[in-house]
């Protein structure tokens, strides 16, 4: 379980995120030297050099979006340069892909913080500059709404790339695009000229979610932990009946694997934020404010108290709760994470994402009538920062392309790098941990500067 260090704020970690945008900077252009993109989107290292897996090229966005973050935090231009002409040049086919439950990756880490760059000042951009931006997001949020299936008593989801029956937990992340979208006063056009509202979609696919992927403690069967995360939920599409929960990535159904509880932490608190700026007439016929606020608290807070006791004493997680090898390792919750043992992998990008949440839905609380538990949740993102700022998981090899160390991808496909010697993969980096651990240090440097926070719909 995570030692929560309650001491620590985000200006008593400033030397440790100058230190990773130091770092940074010099990962971006080694990256870019070497990458070849006939070969598609970089995804992880072996060997310490980014190579591509063709799946759903996934990871393009995350690819220029690191760029755009570091010039975010450091004023870096040929950073801005490398993310904003990778945009141009690529991200183009990302906004019409119809294929896939990932514009919240691909273009909201592009698009998107360039859109709110120009829009804040903090960069040069024409007017047209601006509505190309804004037309991309746009058109971005309507293809995903429109990768709908719906379900009985107003429920329904944004499904997978495994097809109509499958709810995947990660997709949380991609209601950022349906809510810039909607921000921008857009709507998803369908047949007779029917107008959907993308913030419905977006409602609805959160309860879908947190109905069925997240637990809550209540008995639905005999694995129910409250916070415990199913990466897959399966339905009967013809009938719209929930059949069982599912895994592509993690050890099996009734366990959770760590990125998808983490993807769920920080999608759920990041909606929280965007849906306080909302004006209460936007939920009139959607349960109220008040009501849709509860649930998506409801779930961040599960999922976030579930992070923090399934997390090793530094915060860390091992890639699934549930793996066989953690047998073996004895009391393995109550020390610090351990990248180079011989049974299980951990995974910090689980820790990147997972970390940010943490600090959002602290913050949100803070704010509210619940100071104590925010300052918890508040402390315990402080906690995971810390660690995965520092060594052994800040890349600090200037031959290493990656920046966050001993990230998983596939672990039952076996598509992740195991070292000469080694019997778990360890020691690389991925393009969503990356970018992750970068958006994370902009938050917290934002907050340690006493800026405007750092969120996808800008200011």
């Amino acid at each position: 379980m995570m030692r929560i260090d309650p001491s620590l704020t985000p200006g008593s970690l400033r030397r440790d995120i100058e230190r990773l945008f130091d770092l940074s900077a010099a990962k971006i252009p080694l990256l870019e030297k070497s990458w070849d993109p006939r070969l598609g989107a970089p995804v992880f290292t072996v060997g310490g050099r980014y190579t591509s897996r063709g799946w759903t090229e996934w990871t393009q966005g995350f690819q220029f979006g690191s760029a755009i973050l570091q010039f975010a935090a450091t004023g870096d231009r040929a950073a801005l340069a490398a993310g904003r002409g990778g945009t141009l040049r690529h991200m183009a086919v990302h906004v019409s892909d119809v294929g896939v439950h990932d514009h919240g990756f691909n273009i909201v880490s592009t698009y998107g913080n360039l859109y709110h760059l120009a829009k804040s000042g903090r960069m040069s951009a024409s007017e047209g500059d601006l509505r190309f931006y804004e037309l991309a997001l746009k058109v971005s949020g309507a293809i995903q709404a429109a990768r709908w299936t719906g379900l009985p008593r107003g429920l329904g989801y944004i499904h997978s790339f495994n097809g109509p029956h499958s709810l995947f937990a990660d997709t949380i992340r991609s209601l950022r695009s349906l809510a810039l979208a909607h921000r921008l006063g857009h709507v998803l056009m369908a047949e007779d000229g029917r107008r959907i509202s993308l913030l419905d979609r977006l409602l609805r696919h959160a309860e879908t979610t947190a109905r069925f992927n997240v637990y809550h403690g209540r008995g639905r069967d005999l694995y129910d932990v409250r916070g415990r995360v199913a990466h897959e939920s399966i339905f009967n599409v013809d009938s719209g009946s929930y059949r069982c929960p599912s895994s592509q990535q993690g050890y099996s159904p009734f366990t959770t694997w760590t990125r998808g509880l983490a993807w769920i932490l920080c999608g759920y608190a990041e909606q929280l934020e965007f849906l306080d700026t909302l004006p209460v007439e936007e939920f009139q016929g959607r349960g109220g404010k008040s009501r849709v606020m509860a649930r998506f608290l409801e779930t961040a807070r599960a999922a976030a108290d579930y992070y923090i006791e399934s997390s090793a004493s530094d915060g860390v997680p091992y890639w699934d709760t549930g793996a066989p090898g953690l047998a073996k390792l004895g009391d393995y919750l109550g020390r610090p994470a351990d990248p180079f043992n011989d049974q299980e992998p951990v995974d910090s990008s689980a820790a990147a994402i997972a970390a940010q949440g943490l600090v959002r839905l602290g913050r949100f609380l803070r704010a509210g009538r619940q100071a104590g538990d925010g300052a918890r949740y508040l402390a315990a993102g402080l906690t995971v920062a810390r660690t995965i700022f520092g060594e052994p998981y800040l890349s600090t090899s200037p031959r290493h392309q990656g920046l966050l160390l001993h990230a998983v991808y596939h672990r039952p496909n076996g598509w992740d790098h195991a070292p000469k010697g080694r019997k778990v993969p360890c020691g690389e980096s991925c393009m969503w941990g990356d970018y992750h651990v970068r958006e994370l240090a902009l938050l917290l440097l934002r907050m340690a500067e006493g800026k405007a926070q750092h969120t996808f719909f800008g200011q």
